[in-house]
C-alpha cells in the first residue's frame, strides 16, 4: 500500500512501545517489532499464575490488539544504522527504514553476577516463566504425602523468592496462598515455606511507610519469612546460599524465583549512543535521543532526569512516556516545538495474595476484598484498547477472578 505519511519504527512491544503505536496509529505509518508475538501487562502476571485471569486477559497477541494501520512484525532486532536511518531484523531479508525510530525494548532481568543465578534461578517476566514456576509448585505438592511429618513436608514446600521490592512481595504472597491452600486440599500436615530475600534493611523500598506497614503485617499473617540486609551469593539447582551480618547460611529449596531487578537489554548494549554508568540511554525531557533528533528511548533502558526513584523502571512510567513520545513524534514530524511533562507517581496497589491486596488512596491505605477489587478495575482501565478492556472487564464481571488451585499433574 502507497502512503505519504511519515514511517515510524517501534523496537518493542511492551508498554512504551505498544501505546506508543497505538497513539500514533492515525497520525503515521507505524511498524512495530517484537521478539515475542503477544503483549504482556505484567502488573497482572501474579495474578495469572495464582489462576486469576488467564492468559489472553493479560497476554492478548499483538495481531489482535493492532488494526490494518499497524504493521506487526515478529523477529530480533539485528542492527540499527542511526546514519542511514535503518534497522535489519532477523526474520526479514530487507531493512526497514524510517523517519523516526523508538527504542522500547525493556530490560531483562539482572542476576548481578551471583554464581548460579542465572543457571538455576526462575526469572519472572511472562507468561512462559509463570507456566514454569506454577508446574514446579505443583510438582513438588506430588511428591509430599499426607502421612509426612510436618517438619518435613515443609522442608520439601521450601521456596525462595530474592528481592523483597513489590514484584517480590507480590509474588511471595500469590506463592503462599496458593501453596496453602494445597495444603489444605490435599489433606497435608504443616504449612509450605516461603522464604524473601532483600539485600536492604527494608522491603517494598521506596513505598510510603503506611504502605509498607500493612504489607509487613501480611507477610507475617501468611507466615512468610523475611530476610533484610541479606546477600544471596549462590544460587544451585535445589538451594541458596546468602549472608546476613558476616554469617553465611544454605537453605536448601525446592526453587528460587529471582525477582531483584533487572539491566538494560543487551540490543542495547550494542547500540552506538550516549548511556549513564548503568548502560541507560540518555535522553532529554522530550525523549529524543542524543545526537539524533528522530530517534527516542523510553521505558526500562531511558535515563530521563528529574523522574522519582519509586517510577524507574515501571509500567506507569513507560504508560506516560508513550504519550509525550507520541505528541512529539508528531511535533517533529509537523516542524513544531516539542514539549516536555513532569511523570507522576499514579498511586500504588500491590497485590497481597488470592484474595488481598493493598491500594493507596488519597494517603489512606485500603485493604483486603476491596482494595482486590479496586486494583482489578484499575488496571482494566489501563489495558491497551477499548475492545480488549471490554472483553477482559466483562470476563472478570460475568466469570469473576477466583483462583485455580494447585491441581495435581494430569489432574482433570
Amino acid at each position: 500500500m502507497v502512503t505519504n505519511k511519515k514511517k515510524v519504527l517501534i523496537i518493542g512491544g511492551g508498554f512504551g512501545g505498544l501505546f506508543t503505536a497505538l497513539d500514533l496509529a492515525a497520525n503515521a505509518d507505524v511498524t512495530l517489532v517484537s521478539d515475542t508475538d503477544h503483549f504482556c501487562f505484567r502488573p497482572l502476571l501474579y495474578e495469572y499464575l495464582s489462576g486469576e485471569v488467564e492468559a489472553w486477559h493479560i497476554a492478548p497477541d499483538y495481531k489482535e490488539l493492532f488494526n490494518a494501520e499497524i504493521n506487526f512484525v515478529r523477529g530480533a532486532v539485528e542492527a540499527v544504522d542511526f546514519e542511514n536511518q535503518t534497522v535489519k531484523v532477523s526474520t526479514r531479508q530487507d531493512s526497514f527504514d524510517y523517519n523516526a525510530l523508538v527504542l522500547a525494548v525493556g530490560g531483562v532481568t539482572n542476576f548481578w553476577n551471583v554464581a548460579g543465578a542465572e543457571d538455576f534461578a526462575l526469572p519472572f517476566r511472562g507468561i512462559a516463566d509463570a507456566d514454569e514456576l506454577r508446574n514446579q509448585m505443583t510438582r513438588a505438592l506430588d511428591k509430599v504425602s499426607p502421612t509426612l511429618a510436618p517438619q518435613d513436608a515443609r522442608e520439601k514446600l521450601t521456596f525462595a523468592v530474592v528481592g523483597g521490592g513489590a514484584s517480590g512481595v507480590e509474588l511471595a504472597t500469590k506463592m503462599s496462598d496458593l501453596l496453602t491452600d494445597a495444603f489444605r486440599r490435599r489433606g497435608l500436615k504443616g504449612e509450605p515455606h516461603v522464604s524473601l530475600l532483600e539485600m536492604s534493611n527494608q522491603i517494598v523500598p521506596g513505598m510510603g511507610e503506611d504502605i509498607r506497614s500493612y504489607v509487613e503485617k501480611t507477610l507475617l499473617d501468611k507466615h512468610i519469612d523475611v530476610h533484610l540486609q541479606t546477600e544471596v551469593l549462590e544460587v544451585k539447582s535445589h538451594g541458596i546460599i546468602c549472608e546476613h551480618n558476616g554469617k553465611q547460611t544454605e537453605i536448601e529449596t525446592v526453587a528460587t524465583v529471582w525477582t531483584a531487578g533487572v539491566k538494560v537489554n543487551p540490543l542495547v548494549e550494542r547500540l552506538n549512543l550516549a548511556k549513564d554508568k548503568d548502560g541507560l540511554i540518555l535522553v532529554n525531557q522530550t525523549l529524543q535521543v542524543k545526537d539524533f533528533d528522530n530517534v527516542f528511548a523510553l521505558g526500562d533502558i531511558a535515563k530521563v532526569e528529574e523522574v522519582a526513584p519509586i517510577l524507574a523502571g515501571t509500567a506507569q512510567l513507560a504508560n506516560q512516556e508513550s504519550a509525550l513520545a507520541a505528541r512529539n513524534i508528531r511535533a517533529f514530524f509537523d516542524g513544531k516545538d516539542l514539549k516536555t511533562k513532569p511523570f507522576e507517581e499514579l498511586g500504588e496497589a500491590l497485590s497481597l495474595g488470592t484474595h488481598n491486596a493493598a491500594v493507596l488512596v488519597a494517603g489512606n491505605v485500603i485493604g483486603g476484598a476491596l482494595a482486590r477489587d479496586a486494583r482489578f478495575a484499575l488496571y482494566t482501565s489501563r489495558l491497551p484498547t477499548w475492545h480488549h478492556r471490554l472483553k477482559v472487564g466483562a470476563s472478570w464481571f460475568f466469570e469473576g477472578t477466583t483462583p485455580r488451585p494447585l491441581q495435581p499433574l494430569g489432574y482433570s
